[in-house]
């Protein structure tokens, strides 16, 4: 368990013990690189991708032309990962799909993240029928496969916009953690700082947000990465199935049009159609690796077994 960090009116108000020197971001980042090699590895091939993604473009036409000659063309001078089913460079559409699966994906993450933690924090602190209540939308809506409940939010909702598509991820991606989150609170708010936060009566949102939350830091960011590879399998489950607004780039959208196409039966279009599984594959795994690294840094336990 991680080192609890005290406010200064619940340092003054313990005199039982002696704290050690809590750990800082610098151990943190120092522990990550030198224990975690593939977790490094992994953070430069995430690096790597919000590079092509966020840079890439500037260096890349506005418009992707078809040359109206070499449909599904292999990989040559001119395009690097061949073409498309209208002989449109498939490296452009690369390095153009990748920012808006990315942000959609980062939005979804911080919502979801932020309404599981609010609720299930305050679930756990100020318990009776506000908890109750909770816990019975969770178990609602954790009985409904989440894909089935994308699809239908999705068919009801206009998705062509961004923000909205982030926001119904989101809505769909929050159960689980919160009831992890008010697990962890539950087990914090038994710990001797916060019944010295009580008997000072400092209040239920102060002891929340100044005491409970900063001690599960560690936890939210190691879940805010796995709501992030969440909602990239969110979107790209959106975009194949075409429940959501089929225009501009997107990697998703790459793979629906190549399956709308006949690209899974054509051997010529092998190019076009693994190249954004491999970057979906490639991202998803370096997120994985780094939320488990995190895990590790973040939980001494862990290093020593």
């Amino acid at each position: 368990m991680n080192q609890a960090v005290l406010s200064p009116e619940i340092q003054g108000a313990n005199d039982s013990g002696e704290l050690s020197e809590p750990v800082t971001q610098r151990s943190y980042w120092h522990n990550f690189v030198a224990n975690n090699k593939v977790g490094t590895a992994a953070l430069i091939v995430l690096a790597a991708i919000l590079l092509l993604a966020t840079i890439g473009p500037f260096f890349m036409a506005d418009s992707n032309p078809s040359d109206g000659r070499d449909v599904f063309a292999s990989p040559s001078r001119e395009h690097w990962l061949g073409t498309d089913y209208m002989a449109r460079d498939t490296w452009h559409q690369i390095v153009r799909g990748g920012g808006s699966l990315l942000v959609v994906a980062a939005a979804a993450a911080i919502m979801s993240t932020a309404i599981s933690v609010v609720f299930g924090a305050l679930a756990a602190m100020i318990g009776g029928k506000f908890d109750a209540t909770v816990l019975t939308i969770t178990d609602v809506v954790l009985t409904v496969p989440p894909i089935i409940l994308l699809g239908v939010l999705a068919a009801f909702v206009r998705l062509n916009s961004a923000w909205l598509l982030a926001l119904i991820l989101a809505v769909t991606g929050w159960p689980t953690l919160l009831l992890a989150v008010r697990s962890q609170v539950l087990s914090l708010k038994e710990r001797e700082y916060i019944e010295a936060a009580r008997m000072l009566d400092l209040g239920t949102t102060r002891i929340l947000f100044r005491e409970v939350l900063p001690n599960m830091m560690s936890y939210i960011v190691i879940n805010f990465v796995s709501g992030m590879t969440g909602a990239i399998y969110g979107q790209v489950i959106l975009y194949f199935l075409g429940l959501v607004s089929l225009a501009g780039n997107n990697w998703g959208l790459m793979i629906q049009q190549g399956y709308a196409q006949g690209a899974l039966n054509n051997r010529d279009a092998l190019w076009y159609v693994m190249s954004p599984i491999f970057m979906i594959c490639v991202l998803q795994l370096s997120l994985v690796l780094i939320s488990r690294s995190l895990e590790d840094v973040f939980n001494p336990r862990l290093r020593e077994s």
